[in-house]
């Protein structure tokens, strides 16, 4: 449970919060399973703060400082978190669906097992971030820096990755159904196993991209660079290659059944 003295100071206002925590620097604040919903937390200083099992639903975090904080289990659905630093801090299990989190800082941060359904990451630095296991289904990743993520197991259907750098993350066993990946940088990416049935990857680039037994059923994968890909055991059944450059890409076991190939004939 949430400190007292702790909680009152925080409601007291920002101006106050902040000189206390100058003051007491050696002093870890203790905000658990406090009811912070739609409370105006704009700028504040929240960093390594203790909020596991907070309930910060709708409440406004813009530009807060949130690095190295405790938020497992934590509510911040729907939740304002724009420019807001993230670094560090653990997620896990926390419900941030619907967020708003354009230009947040996710670096290194532990999203294991969190809910980020339809939140907003356009522009968001996620890179080296912890995301197994993550529901991101219908999320705006677009801009976003995924670079070496773990998003192993994590469902990304029908999200926006459009521009997104995933230069090698591991989305191993992914769920990315419909998902628009639409110019996005993919280089070393491992994508084994992972369910791309449908996945928009048009102008993509997935130099030297693990592929491997993945379901890209219908995946337009048009203008793609595939180059030394591995594809091995793939299911591209339908899939369009159109234009897409798969000079050393590994196609041993691939079923191209109906796959329209980079010369625009077909592969039956």
């Amino acid at each position: 449970m949430a400190n007292r003295e702790h909680l009152a100071l925080l409601k007291a206002g920002a101006v106050k919060w902040i000189e206390w925590r100058k003051r007491n620097p050696q002093i870890e604040p203790d905000l658990s399973a406090a009811n912070l919903q739609g409370d105006n937390l704009r700028g504040a200083n929240l960093q390594g703060v203790n909020l596991r099992k907070v309930d910060l639903g709708h409440a406004l975090l813009v530009r807060a400082n949130l690095s190295g904080a405790d938020l497992s289990s934590a509510n911040l659905s729907k939740a304002l978190l724009v420019e807001a630093n993230l670094s560090n801090a653990n997620f896990s299990v926390a419900n941030l669906s619907g967020a708003m989190l354009t230009q947040a800082d996710l670096s290194h941060t532990n999203l294991i097992g969190a809910d980020l359904s339809e939140a907003n990451l356009r522009g968001a630095a996620i890179a080296h971030a912890n995301l197994i296991g993550t529901d991101l289904r219908g999320a705006n990743l677009r801009d976003a820096d995924l670079g070496a993520a773990k998003l192993i197991r994590a469902n990304l259907s029908f999200s926006n990755l459009i521009e997104a750098n995933l230069i090698g993350a591991d989305l191993s066993e992914a769920s990315l159904y419909e998902a628009e990946i639409l110019g996005a940088y993919l280089y070393k990416t491992d994508l084994s196993k992972a369910n791309l049935n449908k996945t928009r990857f048009s102008g993509a680039y997935l130099l030297r991209a693990n592929l491997s037994e993945a379901d890209l059923s219908q995946a337009d994968l048009s203008w793609t660079n595939l180059r030394d890909a591995n594809l091995a055991g793939a299911n591209l059944r339908a899939a369009n290659l159109r234009g897409a450059d798969i000079r050393g890409a590994n196609l041993s076991g691939a079923n191209l059944q109906e796959a329209i190939m980079p010369n625009a004939s077909r592969h039956d």
